[in-house]
């Protein structure tokens, strides 16, 4: 069918995800455009539909629809998801392909998708935006034999949760006492069912979906959201923070100290519980991590491996390399026993399984961990990214005692390492340092900044 020629804002088309402001950046057009352009490329005959709490769900998500039925697929919405559901849904459903309508942490005027194949596997492993941005931009679409069908919606929030208790084998959280603050997001849709199947009544933040975002941006990324999380730990005397993005595939932990744990410091906990079931297992860790994540990994029986950034190359990294686990400093945690996806409910339960079994305050716990310094992650917006990093390889390459090329540049030497990357998105560059004493770690920071700026 042919629509003739539109000019889509190429913006929207992240390395992995689809977003934008919505509708000036991305219209109901665009959203029918760009599915009829994925199930074409596709072929896809029968497709998972989910949405998260947006104020602009229904009638972004009805454009959605009304793509993916032009072009001949079978639409099976799933209503109200986290995109951890929406995983689960396209494996428990049998379906072709998948698209979660969600603009992820993003703001409440965004909107988006994260959009999968077969087995929840990534978008980008059958086409990459940029081919999609064209073939929706032409808009000449194959005509399907007839037009697909809607069914009717599916409720699968019973056997979600089930399904990764299960996989836990978690029935109960003891005594402790919980802070779980789901940012108004799609946590609130998802916990109130995981707590009552466990007999846990957490103290709530934020449970009421709201699209708006009424108390603070759903990005625990950013350690001003948890400012309430941690106040309520430590007024109510609790044993942990929990705290997840707008679309509840990132969760963040505060100990019952207040103090935010890093997302790598996660992937060592997480790493050590998994161990104990998968001994000797490949975990893959994200090259911006702490040296002691692959030291603990190691400690406990498994085999540390770094991997790039972002969700679409960690999983295909994970599937062709065997990693039984892996995670990012950005609090994404991807499990292989559950469809090779990140999921933030796996990562809680996992967390909670770990400090029931070990029965000591978790800041004592992660104590140990607490053996070097890092910067946590820098931006600078640049002009000419490629000469910057031929600057620093020059530099620091031959000194180096290990450079590694999988993800930007990064340099280790005896007592101190970086990693500088480019954005996917923007004109930045990214740094992450560490170093064995913290004056020595700034003043790194500082040298490697000017020559970043300068």
């Amino acid at each position: 069918m042919q629509l003739g020629h539109k000019e889509i804002n190429k913006f929207i088309f992240k390395a992995y995800d689809i977003r934008g402001l919505y509708p000036q950046e991305m219209d109901d057009d665009d959203a029918y455009r760009i599915a009829r352009a994925y199930a074409a490329a596709l072929g896809c005959k029968r497709v998972v539909v989910g949405h998260d709490m947006r104020d602009s769900a229904e009638t972004f998500e009805a454009a959605t629809i009304r793509g993916l039925i032009d072009q001949g697929a079978d639409v099976v919405p799933i209503g109200l998801t986290s995109t951890c559901m929406y995983y689960f849904a396209v494996n428990h459903l049998e379906a072709d392909a998948g698209v979660m309508c969600t603009a992820s942490h993003n703001p409440a005027e965004y909107n988006g998708y994260k959009m999968t194949g077969k087995g929840a596997v990534p978008s980008i492993a059958f086409i990459n935006n940029d081919k999609l941005y064209e073939l929706a931009c032409i808009g000449d679409f194959p005509e399907p034999a007839a037009k697909g069908t809607l069914h009717d919606a599916v409720n699968l929030l019973d056997e979600y949760s089930e399904a990764v208790l299960n996989k836990v084998n978690i029935r109960s959280f003891g005594n402790l006492k919980l802070v779980i603050d789901c940012a108004n997001g799609m946590g609130g849709h998802i916990q109130p069912t995981i707590c009552k199947k466990v007999g846990n009544d957490p103290i709530r933040l934020y449970w009421r979906l709201d699209g708006s975002f009424p108390n603070h941006e759903a990005n625990p990324l950013k350690t001003e959201t948890l400012l309430a999380l941690r106040d309520r730990v430590v007024d109510d005397q609790a044993d942990l923070g929990i705290a997840f993005d707008g679309d509840g595939d990132r969760v963040a932990f505060v100990d019952e100290k207040g103090q935010v744990i890093p997302g790598d410091f996660i992937t060592a906990l997480i790493a050590r519980e998994l161990l104990k079931k998968q001994p000797g297992a490949r975990i893959l860790y994200d090259l911006r991590s702490s040296w002691v994540v692959p030291e603990e990994i190691e400690k406990a029986g498994g085999i540390a491996e770094q991997c790039r950034v972002g969700h679409g190359l960690i999983k295909q990294q994970m599937r062709a390399e065997g990693g039984f686990f892996a995670g990012e400093l950005s609090s994404h945690y991807y499990f292989s026993d559950f469809y090779t996806t990140d999921n933030g409910d796996l990562a809680m339960l996992n967390i909670l399984k770990l400090v029931l079994s070990e029965g000591k305050p978790v800041s004592e716990i992660v104590a140990p961990l607490k053996k070097y310094f890092h910067s946590g992650e820098i931006n600078s917006e640049v002009k000419d990214i490629p000469a910057i990093l031929k600057r620093l390889e020059d530099k620091y390459g031959p000194s180096a005692k290990r450079v590694t090329e999988i993800d930007g540049y990064k340099v280790e030497f005896e007592d101190w390492w970086f990693n500088v990357r480019a954005s996917n998105t923007e004109p930045l560059i990214r740094l992450n340092l560490e170093a064995k004493t913290r004056e020595l770690m700034e003043a790194k920071v500082a040298e490697l900044l000017n020559e970043i700026r300068s």
